[in-house]
């Protein structure tokens, strides 16, 4: 299904002519050659571009269309007008000239044979410039005397003669397409992605982009070791794809990871998204839904509420119709050394991704601090409550970010790793004595009340957003407790730096009959302290009013009621930071 989506989505592409057709493709170039028409060097001119990448300037290459090149990862294999210094000018910065030399006799011997035959200023400059190089004085050369170890750094290099580059020339780009569409001498088969009889690929092409993975690209679909043989069938004959569709698919999927709006990185997974009709609109609506910013929470708010007339917001705010019907595809990758490893594909209409979606953000709805003017929380805002604040490493847990995508597209349950990662981190903090670290977050109390409406079951009337007045439930009821003791402890010691939630919180949490105790008797030499019958009067009936609804304290909580207490003890602490605020406007 995976290599199918993609062959459709490309044949959606090159429909739209935003996308090679096949022989080409789309590769990162550093510098051009410019050559004469006898074949000389005159200069090396510089491709990169300036790209804003945050606060600051790079230089990246640029993309170009260029004759469709091989994939390799070992040996010898030249392509045609693209390529690294080893094979364009026989020499690099690995200090291994002899096999650049081997390179450029590859090179040299591919591009006679294919513009043997071909006629204008463009072929013959080429021609002549691979009869005329010499590697072993390329050193000498007075066009590579400057920024010659950027040029030799494994960047690819096309060429350039008289006013286009060498691709553009219509001789030439006859001659290669002539080349490259001549009949195979290759296995013949029925391909299992277009159910036609047609050449099977041998070897499917590259995939460039997945971040971790090998610069030079890695493989989707390989069979490279006998244990991977099965019936006879060697390499990718194991899996019959015919060269059009590895082409399709391989050309599709490096088009999508070379976009930002079409993939995003969560955590070590590259996620990939597009529509089957290749419209944009459908996945930049996608792309600010998952990851809304504090610039488009309106434009969020807006989707979800024309998502019933089956209207969206495109990422500038206008309405635009999109059909709810539409089919969405969504793909996980990641790194596994020379290859791609699927974490997840999801296929579904963009109305049903899109219910999901809205699903997920109610199930977080939970009262916010004053300064907090973020109603939606993004997937990666989420995955970073569940690291230490304080580490150099702050990405999450490899699985658990592909695991939480697909939870929150496909309508699933969250992964138990991130509701044990979050009372993990709140467990950890309690016992940390830098005071300045909030432990209980919002995003932190969001994630455990939805992992109750959605993995446990609980009813919304039971687990709701704002402080819950008529809950009975005796954990929730003792969060409440401790919210209000350790009110009693900070209004009585203005200015304190720990207070019992550092010491006594995650033993209340788990074991309150033999904390409780001690926190009332602390409570009493607090209110003693506070010197205010009228502050006394107030905190004793607050206490009174919770207490009457406890007929007995448990000796231990189990996990679910350790998190009605964390929001107990959350609902308790916002409600008197909204009252103080209240208070002092």
């Amino acid at each position: 299904m995976i290599l199918q989506s993609l062959v459709t989505y490309y044949e959606s592409l090159e429909r739209k002519g935003k996308i090679t057709s096949p022989g080409w493709c789309s590769a990162k170039v550093s510098f051009a050659l410019e050559l004469s028409e006898a074949g000389e060097l005159l200069r090396i001119i510089p491709l990169k571009e300036s790209v804003l990448r945050g606060k600051k300037t790079a230089l990246v290459p640029t993309i170009r269309k260029v004759p469709q090149m091989v994939a390799r990862s070992s040996g010898v294999s030249a392509n045609f007008l693209c390529d690294n210094s080893s094979y364009l000018l026989g020499i690099d910065n690995k200090g291994k000239p002899e096999r650049s030399v081997e390179c450029f006799e590859a090179a040299k011997e591919k591009h006679l044979e294919i513009l043997k035959e071909t006629g204008g200023k463009a072929a013959r400059a080429v021609v002549l410039y691979f009869k005329t190089w010499k590697p072993e004085k390329a050193m000498e050369h007075t066009a590579l005397s400057e920024g010659l170890e950027e040029i030799t750094a494994g960047g690819n290099l096309f060429f350039f003669i008289g006013d286009e580059f060498a691709q553009e020339d219509p001789a030439v780009k006859a001659a290669w397409e002539t080349y490259s569409q001549k009949p195979g001498d290759g296995v013949e088969g029925t391909c299992l992605v277009t159910g036609k009889r047609a050449e099977i690929a041998r070897i499917h092409g590259t995939i460039k982009g997945v971040p971790g993975a090998q610069s030079s690209g890695a493989a989707l679909v390989s069979f490279n070791a006998p244990a991977f043989e099965s019936y006879g069938k060697e390499q990718s004959y194991n899996a019959p794809v015919s060269t059009y569709a590895a082409y399709a698919y391989t050309t599709a999927l490096n088009y999508l990871l070379a976009d930002r709006d079409h993939m995003t990185m969560i955590g070590d997974t590259a996620i990939v998204y597009w529509s089957e009709d290749g419209e944009e609109v459908y996945n930049r609506t996608f792309s600010f839904m998952m990851e809304p910013t504090a610039d488009n929470q309106e434009i969020v708010d807006g989707v979800f509420k024309n998502l019933a007339a089956g209207k969206a917001v495109d990422e500038n705010g206008t309405q635009e119709s999109l059909s709810l019907n539409q089919k969405f595809y969504i793909l996980g990758l990641s790194p596994n050394a020379a290859r791609l490893s699927v974490r997840f594909f999801y296929q579904d209409s963009f109305g049903n991704i899109l219910r999901h979606v809205k699903e997920h953000y109610d199930r977080l709805r939970i009262v916010r601090p004053s300064g907090d003017h973020m109603e939606y929380l993004g997937v990666w805002r989420l995955l970073s409550e569940t690291v230490n604040k304080k580490s150099k490493d702050k990405k999450p847990a490899p699985n658990m970010a592909g695991s939480l995508y697909r939870a929150i597209i496909s309508g699933s349950n969250y992964p138990e790793s991130m509701h044990q990662a979050v009372l993990g981190r709140i467990r950890s903090e309690q016992d940390d004595s830098d005071s300045r670290i909030y432990k209980i977050t919002r995003g932190r109390a969001a994630i455990i009340k939805a992992y109750l409406l959605k993995n446990r079951g609980c009813s919304e009337e039971e687990i709701t957003m704002e402080m819950n007045e008529n809950s009975n439930d005796v954990a929730y009821i003792l969060g409440q407790e401790f919210a209000v003791l350790e009110a009693i402890q900070e209004d009585a010691n203005p200015g304190i730096n720990a207070t019992i939630k550092d010491r006594y919180f995650n033993s209340a949490c788990a074991t309150p009959s033999s904390i409780f105790p001690i926190l009332f008797k602390l409570k009493n030499s607090h209110l003693r302290k506070m010197n205010n019958k009228g502050r006394e009067i107030y905190y004793e009936k607050m206490l009174g009013a919770l207490q009457s609804k406890i007929t007995e304290v448990p000796k231990r909580l189990n996990l679910d009621a350790q998190d009605r207490f964390i929001l107990g003890y959350y609902h308790q602490t916002q409600k008197r930071y909204e009252k103080k605020s209240k208070e002092e406007a």
